[in-house]
């Protein structure tokens, strides 16, 4: 085990390597239901199995908190929950569970009650209903909090907001924060898409980086504590708190998710699978304003397209012709009917969130009166603070169909790219 100071320098993690941050001490050939390059025959190790190997040492003599959900487990899928619980060498004594609550089934946008595990009898207490980040009162119970939370490579996944305001409540209260980390399942050399202004901070936007980000939730954790301005905190706070980062062994940049060798277990209830992961920035986007349905509640969440009163045939040849690199469509059956399924057909020319804007301006175009322009405050708000741009808003409002969709996406992608080398300070994988 070593300690590293500030900036990481390679080589990058390898096993059994923890990384303890703080300024003070501091594919893809897509076929329907597979997005996949050559899986790993063997799964990586992740956090948990990292911690484990070591034998528990950064718990010893702590009270420990857990924040995690159904996705945090082993490789082998064990529960992180459960291998803390049973560990000879950890004392857990509190649960914490993010938005869709620490079994995973409570609806987006649904308050989670407080609750006492059933499996262990510890309490769980809610960051996703009263409160969204640790109190006081919640933090006395424990001297370390774990976090093991699954992310999916999207700014508007709430997990990292969660893990952002855990941070902060940690550091206020000198409890320190231990990360387990988790591959990033686009891979970390996916950046795209708009970056998010700081007038549209909120819990689905909470860092201003780009919509897919490429970091693993460990680095974006590191970057957030080693940054100035990033954390709502004082800067005496800041560069005392404690963050130990555990990387994984076995993961590069280069691997989604089926390069893993991992099974995938649901993140939420409109996630259940590795396409959801790959259609939620292709499509999450486009579908917030008018007709455009994207799968919610059928057999392809994310990845089936549909708009109110225009025929399939007919959706399918305006999406055709625009052309969008790396993906193709053909109809499918669905619960709700006929649809468009979004195949990723090269996964190094697929820019995860393109298609999204285009759906925007066919939205304007389909609906004759742009719906844009006379979206009310509030849904205008909250499209924002997902899509990050004003200038975009502002293009959509006074143009419609005729907005500048490519100027946008050549804009982000360079914006994109400049993020990718700002942020490689803070990878920890090659």
């Amino acid at each position: 085990m070593r300690n590293v100071k500030t900036i990481f320098t390679q080589p990058p993690c390898k096993a059994l390597l923890f990384v303890l941050l703080s300024a003070a001490t501091f594919l893809i050939a897509s076929a329907r239901g597979q997005d996949i390059q050559a899986a790993t025959t063997r799964p990586i190790k992740l956090g948990i199995d990292e911690l484990r190997s070591d034998g528990f040492s950064l718990l010893t003599d702590k009270r420990v908190g857990l924040l995690t959900h159904p996705a945090g487990v082993d490789r082998s899928g064990r529960s992180s929950v459960e291998i803390l619980h049973e560990a000879r060498q950890v004392q857990l004594t509190a649960l914490f569970g993010p938005e869709h609550g620490i079994y995973g089934n409570e609806k987006a946008d649904t308050p989670v009650l407080d609750k006492i595990d059933t499996r262990t009898g510890l309490p769980v207490y809610s960051l996703y209903g009263r409160y969204r980040k640790p109190t006081p009162e919640m933090l006395q119970k424990i001297d370390t909090l774990v976090i093991d939370l699954q992310d999916i490579g999207s700014r508007t996944y709430t997990f990292i907001s969660c893990m952002k305001l855990a941070l902060e409540a940690c550091f206020e209260n000198g409890t320190e924060v231990i990360v387990l980390d988790r591959p990033n399942p686009l891979g970390g050399l996916k950046v795209d898409g708009p970056p998010l202004e700081s007038r549209w901070k909120s819990y689905v936007g909470a860092f201003q980086i780009p919509y897919v980000h490429g970091l693993t939730i460990g680095e974006i954790a590191r970057m957030a504590v080693s940054t100035p301005g990033i954390l709502d905190l004082t800067e005496e706070q800041r560069l005392s708190g404690v963050l130990h980062v555990v990387c994984m062994d076995g993961w590069h940049r280069y691997m989604s998710w089926p390069q893993t060798g991992l099974r995938w277990v649901p993140t939420s209830p409109f996630i259940p699978n590795f396409e959801a992961v790959v259609g939620y920035p292709m499509t999450g986007l486009g579908a917030q304003i008018g007709g455009f349905k994207h799968g919610i509640g059928t057999n392809y969440p994310f990845r089936s397209l549909r708009y109110e009163g225009i025929d399939v045939p007919i959706l399918q040849r305006e999406l055709e012709a625009l052309d969008i690199p790396g993906i193709a469509f053909e109809r499918t059956k669905t619960s709700q009917g006929t649809g468009l399924y979004i195949r990723v057909v090269d996964w190094h020319a697929w820019r995860p969130t393109e298609l999204s804007f285009h759906m925007m301006q066919l939205t304007a175009k389909f609906e004759g009166n742009n719906p844009f322009a006379s979206a009310p405050d509030s849904q205008a708000e909250l499209f924002n603070k997902h899509v990050g741009s004003t200038a975009w808003w502002e293009q959509l409002a006074q143009k419609g169909e005729a907005a500048n969709v490519s100027g946008f996406i050549t804009l982000w992608q360079r914006q994109a790219k400049q993020f990718q080398l700002e942020s490689k300070r803070f990878w920890l994988y090659d």
